[in-house]
């Protein structure tokens, strides 16, 4: 049996309910007082009359505070003019618990963003924050959906590894039982023993990266789904991407409504992001960056600025494929028509937000692979276990990674990243 929340307090319309949660806002008129509850599902207008309810009852209700416990019990009624269409008639309330000694610390003014950030668990109680935290719950559901419903198996890298898979040194070192030992940049080269043993694979996790940047579209700790195809190539990549990023957006327009209607967000612009979308090499991108205005030069990684030209040049996700080698990873393999380039591929989501999906067709030849590792100065027994994956049943494989803090920026249309995780980890945060 269904019992009542806020979240389906409709299938409950003209019939006697009890919902316990906490008071968002109370305002009285004398007579009448309209009370916003929360119960973690949503938000609800709750009237409490004068005249309906005991006097020692009513008398409660001008004594409530921001955040008080309560249960409240009445009818449920429609109301056009409430939030969600319906409001509860109240006929009693009960205070479960009020702490009355301090003002709760989050008031309706203006706090600043490290105030808030200080006091992100209780932030988290906000309205938009509510709204936020649903919908990436929602795109984190879907992300399993589609990868289930496309025969992805879930095989979790470890957090814990022994070397960078970019080769890199954007790391968190840590001791090992008196070894060296990084936290994961990417699940990647586990996904790719994952492919060769299971067909499709993919891991979805955090991720740790410890670039020193203060930008709104970076974070020390994020979580990424990271799929990998055995018998793939550079357009399977884009293809499947494409797919995923279509199947998120329709799951979040169908089912989280409503939030987006807190955040106030634009839903047209989401409801463009349909299959096929742009896709343009890097050659080409490069160009359209120059004659917008901004200075580029061939060979360059995209920066804040070419990135923002990519993103704000298109109405829905475009792909940047095939990279100079030199700027991209030693296991991407190398296009077979021009040797200076790789078959990999970044997409960047529209309005501004940047890069969401990264992804390649992996090097599968052996002597191919222990080449590259070699110039890029690898220790190739530390790689041995990767390398072996191309002596025995290797194949054209290719995968990609997927940023879901990005993702949740881009579809919510928030401004700053670290919105979009209950606990943000920056460069300069480790609180609360």
């Amino acid at each position: 049996m269904q019992y009542p929340t806020i979240e389906n307090i409709k299938k409950f319309h003209e019939k006697e309910v009890s919902l316990k949660g906490w008071i968002k806002n109370v305002r009285s008129s004398g007579k009448i007082a309209f009370i916003i509850l929360r119960d973690g599902t949503g938000f609800l207008q709750c009237v409490a009359v004068k005249n309906e309810m005991s006097e020692e009852n009513y008398s409660l209700v001008k004594d409530l505070l921001y955040e008080d416990t309560v249960e409240v019990s009445g009818v449920v009624k429609s109301s056009p003019k409430a939030p969600g269409g319906y409001e509860i008639l109240l006929s009693s309330i009960k205070v479960l618990y009020s702490y009355k000694k301090e003002e709760y610390p989050i008031q309706k003014k203006e706090h600043g963003v490290d105030f808030l950030l200080n006091h992100r668990h209780l932030w988290l109680r906000s309205s938009k924050q509510f709204a936020i935290m649903r919908i990436r719950d929602e795109i984190i559901k879907s992300i399993r959906d589609f990868m289930y419903d496309n025969e992805f198996l879930l095989l979790d890298s470890p957090i814990f590894t022994p070397t960078a898979p970019e080769g890199t040194t954007t790391l968190f070192a840590t001791d090992y039982f008196g070894s060296d030992a990084y936290l994961s940049q990417s699940g990647q080269l586990y996904q790719e023993a994952g492919a060769l043993a299971f067909r499709r694979a993919y891991c979805f996790g955090p991720t740790f990266r410890a670039e020193k940047s203060k930008t709104k579209r970076h974070l020390t700790e994020f979580w990424m789904v990271e799929p990998e195809m055995a018998f793939a190539d550079l357009d399977d990549v884009m293809d499947m991407s494409e797919k995923l990023v279509c199947y998120i957006v329709k799951r979040v327009l169908e089912r989280r409504g409503e939030e987006l209607k807190i955040l106030e967000r634009d839903i047209s612009k989401l409801e463009k992001i349909t299959s096929p979308f742009h896709r343009m090499t890097y050659d080409e991108a490069v160009k359209l960056i120059n004659e917008s205005g901004v200075k580029m030069e061939w060979g360059e990684d995209f920066g804040a600025e070419q990135d923002s030209v990519l993103s704000n040049h298109f109405d829905k996700p475009v792909f940047i494929h095939r990279f100079p080698k030199k700027i991209k990873p030693f296991y991407m393999e190398i296009d077979p028509e021009n040797p200076e380039l790789v078959l990999g591929v970044d997409m960047y989501a529209p309005e501004g937000y940047g890069e969401l999906v990264g992804g390649s067709q992996r090097m599968f030849d052996l002597d191919n692979l222990v080449k590259e590792a070699k110039k890029s100065n690898l220790d190739e027994e530390a790689y041995r276990w990767y390398i072996e994956l191309r002596k025995w049943g290797s194949c054209p494989h290719a995968g990609f990674g997927l940023g879901v803090e990005r993702t949740i920026s881009w579809i919510t249309g928030v401004e700053h990243i670290r919105t979009t995780i209950p606990f943000p980890r920056t460069i300069n945060r480790l609180y609360p």
